[in-house]
């Protein structure tokens, strides 16, 4: 049956009822309250001066979680590369490897927003030759030994605990970066389901002799809220839908694509989409069965802001309805309400 996870971006409508630090709070009691139930990960991303607030810090907020969670896997989905220093990068993925048992998978991005590498003083063109080298930074990295690089003597340590080294996966939506990321024996995560981008991956892996290779391509919608009244949740959502979605819409360019790309971004346009969900429980216990078990079930529950009330309410109905159905027997348990964050 599908994967269960949690998203989260922080994205915070202007105006929004939610002041940011509440949001940041709930999602830690989200996670610790979902690695109690089975759920399998949650995924973060990263993206710099948004003006909504969009989590510029994920390898922090990763330790957050790892340090209110056993078990719950841990998604960076995507760490923009290119904006960092690779070795210090190194040295927080060695820290979160060891602090989280290895329950941390890192998708490597190059960016794509201008601003991004204009903040961080990288040129843009720059960025998918800095992908490959920074890839062979951190494998020099984390075997703990002195390497020289740029003219200086680097050492990291101490060395991660997942040998030969912390899980990293290529993104990317376009066939130069899933050739990349056979060059550089990884695996592929695009976030375009697109069976050429998965071709162009498998070829080169052909070629280079990596038989170590896979590509998981996105299945299923990007937003499920769980409701026992969706015609009211609609109503009750849509503003936070409008804001996730016409934001990302705006930040698109014709040579960026995603399966979560909604190409107008109004209410009715967001609906026929399909990459919002707003379903019932009987609903979702049927998504699950179409996505299948390479694909997820994906709860959104602070979605640009929204209440966390809101999103418990949608964890409490997946928990009580829909888990059992689909685990066979989870244990279902009230949720924390919205004041538990503090």
């Amino acid at each position: 049956m599908a994967l269960i996870g949690l998203r989260y971006d922080f994205r915070n409508r202007p105006s929004g009822p939610t002041p940011t630090g509440e949001l940041y709070r709930a999602c830690l009691d989200q996670c610790g309250w979902a690695d109690e139930r089975g759920f399998d990960y949650a995924a973060i991303s990263e993206h710099h001066g948004a003006e909504d607030g969009f989590l510029p810090a994920p390898l922090a907020y990763a330790g957050a979680i790892a340090g209110r969670t056993r078990r719950l896997g841990i998604t960076i989905a995507a760490l923009l590369l290119p904006l960092h220093d690779p070795v210090r990068v190194a040295e927080d993925l060695a820290v979160l490897d060891l602090t989280s048992g290895g329950r941390v998978i890192t998708v490597i991005g190059a960016g794509y927003r201008p601003e991004e590498f204009h903040m961080a003083g990288v040129a843009k063109a720059d960025r998918g030759r800095l992908v490959e080298e920074y890839v062979g930074v951190l494998r020099l990295a984390w075997t703990g030994e002195p390497f020289e690089w740029r003219g200086r003597t680097i050492r990291v340590l101490p060395v991660p605990a997942t040998r030969p080294h912390p899980t990293l996966l290529i993104g990317g939506s376009s066939v130069v970066a899933a050739r990349r990321a056979a060059r550089l024996r990884l695996g592929f995560f695009p976030p375009v389901a697109d069976p050429e981008l998965a071709a162009a991956y498998e070829q080169e892996c052909q070629a280079i002799g990596f038989t170590q290779g896979f590509v998981s391509l996105p299945s299923g919608p990007g937003f499920v809220h769980v409701s026992d009244d969706p015609d009211r949740d609609w109503q009750r959502l849509s503003p936070y839908m409008l804001h996730d979605a016409g934001v990302y819409h705006s930040w698109q360019t014709p040579d960026i694509r995603s399966s979560v790309h909604v190409e107008s971004p109004d209410l009715d346009g967001i609906k026929a989409s399909g990459i919002y969900r707003v379903v019932t429980p009987e609903e979702c216990v049927a998504l699950a069965g179409e996505v299948g078990p390479l694909g997820a079930i994906i709860l959104h529950p602070l979605l640009a802001g929204m209440p966390p009330e809101l999103g418990w309410e949608s964890l409490e109905l997946f928990a009580s309805r829909v888990l059992p159905r689909l685990r066979g027997g989870a244990a279902a348990a009230p949720a924390p309400t919205s004041g538990a964050s503090g």
